[in-house]
C-alpha cells in the first residue's frame, strides 16, 4: 500500500503563470533536472495535455512512462499513471491557491514501484522528488 507525500511552497507569481509553467510539458527538460524528454501525446480540452510521455533519469531511478491529466482551470491539476516500467502506480496533483499575487503550490504524490523498496527509503525518495520539483518550479516561474 502506498502512502501519499505532500509538500508546499509559495511562488511570487499569479496562479495562471504558475499553471502555465506546469502545463508546458515540452519545456520540462529545460528546468526539471531528471527530465530527459517530455512530450504531449494527446491534447485535451482547452489545449492542455490529456496524456504526456516522460523519459526520466534521476540517477538510480530511470523510467519511461505515460501520465493522464485532468485540469481544473488554474486551480488544480491531477494525474494518474497509464503505463510505466519502474512504476506500477503514480497518482499526483498540484493545487494552487492565489492570494495577493502570490501562489501557494501544494504538490501531492503517491508512487508504487514495480521493484521492492524499503518504506523508509521510498519515503525519503518521495520527499526529495517533492522538494526538488517545487524548488525547480519556483525557480522557473520567478526566473
Amino acid at each position: 500500500m502506498a502512502d501519499q507525500s505532500t509538500q508546499s511552497i509559495v511562488i511570487e507569481a499569479p496562479a495562471a503563470e504558475v499553471m502555465a509553467v506546469i502545463a508546458d510539458f515540452p519545456a520540462y527538460p529545460e528546468w526539471v533536472a531528471a527530465a530527459e524528454k517530455v512530450e504531449v501525446v494527446e491534447e485535451g480540452p482547452g489545449g492542455r495535455a490529456r496524456r504526456a510521455h516522460f523519459v526520466l533519469d534521476a540517477g538510480a531511478i530511470k523510467d519511461d512512462y505515460v501520465l493522464e491529466y485532468t485540469w481544473d482551470g488554474d486551480r488544480r491539476v491531477t494525474w494518474t499513471l497509464v503505463q510505466g516500467h519502474m512504476q506500477k502506480r503514480q497518482d499526483g496533483s498540484y493545487t494552487l491557491v492565489e492570494k495577493d499575487g502570490r501562489t501557494e503550490v501544494s504538490y501531492a504524490i503517491t508512487i508504487d514501484l514495480s521493484i521492492p523498496m524499503l518504506g523508509m527509503i521510498k519515503r525519503k525518495a518521495e520527499k526529495v522528488i517533492l522538494d526538488t520539483a517545487l524548488k525547480e518550479l519556483k525557480k522557473r516561474v520567478e526566473g
